[in-house]
């Protein structure tokens, strides 16, 4: 093994024995915000969706939002998002490796302006590199509720607002979620 890839392992093992969500970024574990009362109940609207899903497709699994996927990326080498699917191989008491084909991001309080901007577009980005086909950014402040950004097309996202039925494919096929159900 390298120097590289043995600092990797190191992080990774910390990773494991740490509370709460953290990932590797820039060769350093970034602790992650807790959620707050909206953003747990829709994480949990969400994930309660797609595992109810799971059984038509008899394929996949829903990750909760303390789940680490390894990846490797210049500079990340995991992401931990609030609501994942995938279908990767198992990996036991380990992290999956592997990005999620789906991948669901909520903003918190803290998650807006130029630097919130761009850290969130970043990460986008850096899902696409890993592999992840379909990422939500979330919003329950804005009017854009959910926008639904494709690897196929990063730069055009589908908009989902009160009263729309949002989807997640390719990477989810044929699920989709009311939007009014978030604020349930």
């Amino acid at each position: 093994m390298t120097t590289h890839e043995e600092k990797t392992e190191r992080l990774l093992k910390q990773l494991m024995t740490m509370e709460g969500k953290a990932e590797i970024v820039n060769g350093a574990i970034v602790r992650l915000p807790f959620d707050s009362h909206i953003i747990s109940f829709c994480r949990g609207v969400v994930q309660f969706s797609l595992h109810a899903h799971i059984e038509t497709l008899a394929r996949g699994q829903v990750g909760t939002s303390t789940l680490a996927f390894v990846v490797d990326l210049p500079h990340r080498k995991s992401f931990c998002a609030d609501v994942s699917f995938y279908d990767l191989p198992p990996a036991g008491m380990r992290f999956p490796r592997g990005a999620p084909v789906f991948a669901v991001e909520f903003r918190r309080e803290n998650d807006y302006g130029r630097a919130a901007e761009l850290a969130i577009s970043q990460k986008i980005s850096d899902y696409f590199t890993a592999g992840t086909l379909v990422v939500w950014d979330v919003d329950l402040q804005s009017q854009n509720i959910i926008k639904s950004y494709r690897a196929s097309d990063p730069q055009n996202p589908a908009i989902y607002r009160r009263g729309d039925v949002a989807e997640a494919e390719p990477a989810v096929l044929d699920w989709n979620l009311n939007v009014d159900d978030l604020f349930a």
